[in-house]
């Protein structure tokens, strides 16, 4: 009988032996043998074992050479929590394959670390920003104190057994390094759905794959797609159980609705009827999720769709920039002077607004590495207790323990609102004091009413997944 070979070739496999028919696999009429994307490569040896097919697939993997298991010793001494414990069972049970949904500050790092100890072999780990990047390569440096840790991106490139790399980083060099590691862990798994990061677990070989977020689905349902890609959740848990548990910080969220000026609302009124008229000749329902993508992508070529989207973005920059909000933002400051706050918003305009009326600092997208270490720092040693910024703090930056959460302005997304949230849930003493407390800031008798409504559906319907 004819022994099948399989063979790495810059994200695919090639199979070769005689054999006809793989799941997985088609014909390529350039070679004359059957091709498949490395993504299948555990389908595809899975299938010949039951099969009881002998191959050969020593040219498949060509793993960074790994002295893992002195310096895994190192890390034995992680204590796991119940959840994560079962989290790991389960995620080997599933064959090492699938994803991990636990909160902001539940410990999903600790998960990632174990995993690596686990499979004991070549692991990379791939995050969204070089912030992330940053802060796996510190832990990870801490719990394999004798090995050096990899980067692959913000101008590094330096590939070790074990690796951090951006995701960009990994979709540009993913053919060439998709046979380089045992394991994968994309964390912020959710950024996988985006165009083209697919890609990258499309060409990996890597047979053992795992994902780790605190909010999995995405609007454009492309998380559909993860059982593919990564393997299905095989663990989750809701803020509210590991609140209970006393895991993360007891909370409670509160809305308050503020009523613009006659002024402000007046103008609203202009803006948002022009809105709906147009909306009205282009004879166009907004009801779907991407509909409003639909009508930005319309305003390129259509000066109807164009008009459209010009009114509903300055009607809704007078609702989220209203000055009644502001404020209101100064009589909750008033009221929670020692507690450590953060206030979000949806646009850079309000921040720095925010920031030059009540002296607060500062972060934007716009801040340079040294400025954002200084304000984070200053508001971890208390030098600084509120600071303000856009939605760069919802993800992928170590943000210091806070009590207080205040979103001024935000989208419907309930990821967003879940990474607000997550801000505020590290453990805190047992006292209804320092119970944390997340307060929206909405201006009544807007659409920002109805798109609060919904990031808080989408976080319930969350909550009711688990």
């Amino acid at each position: 009988m004819l022994k099948v070979r399989l063979k790495y070739e810059r994200g695919t496999l090639l199979i070769s032996g005689g054999i006809r028919h793989i799941p997985y696999a088609s014909l390529d009429p350039r070679s004359n043998c059957l091709r498949a994307q490395a993504l299948y490569y555990y389908n595809i040896i899975e299938y010949l074992r039951q099969s009881q097919v002998e191959y050969d697939d020593s040219d498949v993997l060509d793993l960074v050479p790994s002295p893992v298991l002195t310096a895994i010793r190192n890390g034995s001494h992680i204590l796991l929590r119940e959840y994560q414990q079962k989290a790991l069972v389960n995620w080997e049970t599933a064959g090492r394959r699938g994803c991990v949904v636990l909160p902001t500050g539940s410990g999903k790092t600790i998960i990632g670390i174990k995993a690596i100890e686990m499979v004991n072999s070549a692991s990379l780990v791939i995050v969204p920003t070089i912030d992330l990047m940053n802060q796996w390569t510190t832990v990870l440096s801490e719990y394999f104190s004798n090995l050096k840790i990899g980067n692959l991106g913000g101008g590094s490139e330096d590939i070790q057994a074990i690796t951090v790399s951006t995701y960009d980083s990994a979709y540009i060099r993913a053919s060439a390094l998709g046979n380089k590691f045992s394991l994968i862990i994309f964390d912020e798994v959710h950024h996988l759905g985006a165009p083209g990061y697919r890609v990258i677990a499309e060409e990996f070989a890597s047979p053992f794959r795992l994902g780790l977020s605190a909010t999995i689905e995405r609007e454009d349902e492309m998380h559909k797609e993860f059982p593919k890609l990564v393997g299905g959740v095989v663990f989750q848990a809701d803020t509210r159980q590991l609140a209970k548990e006393r895991h993360l910080a007891s909370y409670e969220i509160q809305r308050k609705q503020v009523f613009m000026t006659a002024e402000e609302y007046e103008e609203y009124k202009i803006y948002s009827d022009i809105y709906q008229a147009s909306l009205l000749s282009l004879g166009l329902n907004m009801k779907g999720p991407l509909a409003f993508q639909k009508l930005i992508m319309m305003s390129g070529q259509n000066k109807m769709a164009r008009q459209a989207v010009l009114a509903r973005n300055k009607a809704m920059d007078i609702a989220l920039n209203s000055q009644s909000k502001i404020e209101e933002l100064r009589q909750i400051l008033s009221a929670n002077i020692r507690r450590k706050t953060i206030i979000f918003t949806q646009h850079n305009k309000l921040v720095y607004k925010i920031s030059d009326r009540f002296l607060i600092p500062s972060i934007t997208h716009k801040s340079n590495s040294m400025e954002r270490q200084d304000v984070l720092e200053g508001f971890r040693d208390g030098r600084y207790n509120v600071i303000v910024s856009s939605k760069v703090l919802d993800e992928g930056v170590d943000v210091p323990d806070a009590e207080l959460g205040i979103i001024l302005s935000g989208t419907g997304s309930g990821r967003e609102f879940i990474q607000r949230l997550g801000r505020l849930l590290r453990p805190k003493p047992d006292s209804k004091e320092n119970k944390a407390k997340l307060i929206e800031i909405v201006s009544a008798g807007t659409k920002e009413t109805a798109t609060s409504i919904k990031r808080k559906m989408a976080f319930r319907k969350s909550q009711q997944n688990y």
